[in-house]
């Protein structure tokens, strides 16, 4: 049997173990934490799977291969929501709709009372939208935990400490910028809020011609809103300026937002090569998985499989890079 060693339990290296158990292996997972959780950038992850809203500013390969997401993930235990993603913009910013209806296919265009039909509460607020109505959304930290009990189950446990051995597959996200320089960090903000009195029931995008915002329910009254594709300077902290763009984001809304509940702010910094897009690194008897940008959890299985393919069969996947010293 392949004797394989992954680094890391974020969404890639969890991702990765549970393709391998798939096949027959029993992979080696060692990560210092332990288990999933704060200290890999997937913990605070909006989990939209959303392959055709993401077209407008991500190369095709990743509607492409985003396109199975929700199946594989919901294959593996995680509850996946398919309520489809609405896009919403104020009236002041209907280009940036427009834009955004150009740029993206599989929608439809939705007038105020086709928006207040999905979303009662949302009735009279917008006067035009799209929806993408075969997407999806998870909770990151929940579909963390259910590839960790499953692979718990086929005895695979998180070991805090040891030297790996055999092949190494490094999923450490950031952490691994001391082996692959043209990693760089793109910033995410994040902020969970509770409001019972709000009933969204799917992913909301609303557009913003700055910072993409949107707004995640989680049940129970709990909503997550974020903002993605902040180049870092080092800060890992929310911004003042961020926080007040979030929160007036989930205002304008809804304005029942106003009297919700903050139970968190949150921010990381995303791994991410100068294209944005992941990548697969031999080096010697190391696989570097790295590189998901903002789109962890939609590209990680079709990564994972690859590298998968790659480790047991010898195949060159799509994302293979071997040409960086």
């Amino acid at each position: 049997m392949t004797d394989i060693t992954i680094l890391g339990s974020g969404v890639m290296g969890l991702c990765i173990a549970t393709e391998l158990v798939a096949r027959g292996l029993a992979p080696r997972i060692i990560d210092p934490a332990g288990k999933p959780g704060a200290q890999a950038c997937s913990w605070r992850a909006g989990g939209m799977l959303a392959p055709y809203c993401e077209a407008e500013s991500a190369e095709p390969v990743v509607v492409r291969l985003g396109l199975g997401a929700a199946d594989w993930w919901q294959a593996h235990g995680a509850e996946v929501t398919r309520r489809g993603t609405l896009v919403l913009a104020p009236s002041r910013d209907r280009a940036e709709l427009d834009r955004f209806a150009r740029l993206t296919q599989s929608h439809r265009p939705l007038d105020a009372e086709a928006i207040a039909a999905l979303e009662p509460e949302l009735q009279g607020r917008f006067a035009r939208g799209l929806f993408f109505e075969t997407e999806a959304h998870l909770n990151p930290r929940a579909a963390l935990l259910a590839l960790r009990d499953r692979l718990a189950e086929a005895g695979i446990t998180i070991e805090t400490e040891g030297a790996p051995t055999g092949l190494i597959v490094d999923a450490r996200g950031l952490a691994a910028r001391d082996a692959l320089p043209d990693l760089r960090g793109v910033r995410g903000e994040m902020l969970v809020i509770r409001c019972p009195e709000v009933q969204i029931s799917r992913t909301v995008r609303l557009l913003h011609p700055r910072i993409p915002l949107y707004i995640v329910p989680r049940g129970d009254g709990i909503y997550m809103i974020g903002a993605t594709m902040l180049e870092t300077g080092g800060k890992y902290r929310v911004t003042a300026r961020s926080a007040v763009e979030m929160l007036s984001a989930a205002y304008t809304l809804h304005p029942g937002f106003a009297e919700a509940e903050i139970m968190e702010l949150g921010a990381d910094a995303r791994p991410a090569f100068p294209d944005n897009l992941p990548r697969l690194r031999r080096r010697g008897n190391t696989l570097f998985a790295n590189g998901l940008y903002r789109h962890g959890y939609l590209l990680a299985p079709a990564v994972a499989r690859m590298a998968a393919d790659h480790l047991l069969d010898g195949q060159t996947p799509e994302f293979m890079d071997e040409n960086h010293p």
